[in-house]
């Protein structure tokens, strides 16, 4: 199956150095470009692309509220927003995940981290790593946002024991193979606990994810680095 990418960035060259990229992949195709959010969110709707590379700074609409767009979009819920960005950890980035981002990338990568990271957001998991996570939390997820969070403690009546357990290593920012080893289960197993909670909580994916189990209380961040 073919993986099929939006590209979303003001500048021309990135995007056609991009493409040549993608394009030289078997397993994937651009099938659109976007010199600002507008036209992503419309060509989202028109292409229904598996993966949109998000750049967060453009003119007009930016990426940001290309992003909110897309993922409240009922409709283009197949639709993964991968978010490319010039600083590692960024507050853009942070509410781009609130608003259901599937992870991000920094733009200096190199070729074969960008495409893993755009098959591994295809396969419908985050591409968060741990220390990013944690920063992220830190800095901005645990701290007040506009309109409701996406879940309160209540909500989570519905997991049993063990999802919450292994929602709670997912939210330290490891692995299915990592949580595996310490809670002594398969990946495979972990996979579908990981997978039921969100179902249950009708979240997006693993990052939203994430950020549900910060907001509702099962995850605490940790406290700020002194001076």
């Amino acid at each position: 199956m073919t993986i099929r990418v939006l590209l979303a960035d003001d500048q021309a060259l990135l995007r056609a150095t991009f493409r040549i990229l993608i394009d030289s992949c078997d397993d994937m195709e651009v099938v659109g470009e976007a010199a600002d959010g507008t036209e992503a969110i419309d060509l989202v709707r028109a292409h229904r692309p598996d993966v949109v590379l998000m750049d967060i700074r453009m003119p007009g609409t930016d990426g940001l509220a290309a992003t909110t767009a897309i993922c409240a979009e009922p409709e283009l819920s197949e639709t993964r927003v991968l978010i490319l960005t010039t600083f590692e950890i960024d507050e853009y980035v942070a509410q781009a995940l609130r608003a259901g981002a599937s992870g991000f990338l920094g733009k200096d990568v190199t070729a074969d981290v960008l495409l893993d990271g755009i098959r591994t957001v295809a396969a419908g998991e985050s591409l968060l790593s741990p220390l990013a996570t944690r920063a992220l939390i830190t800095r901005f997820l645990a701290s007040p946002t506009p309109g409701p969070p996406l879940a309160a403690a209540e909500d989570l009546s519905g997991l049993t024991a063990r999802e919450r357990e292994v929602m709670a290593w997912v939210a330290e920012g490891h692995s299915n193979e990592e949580i595996a080893q310490t809670l002594f289960l398969s990946p495979l197993t972990v996979r579908t606990h990981v997978h039921r909670a969100m179902t249950k909580l009708r979240a997006r994916d693993r990052a939203q994810l994430v950020v549900i189990a910060y907001q509702s209380g099962l995850v605490q961040p940790p406290p700020p680095a002194g001076p």
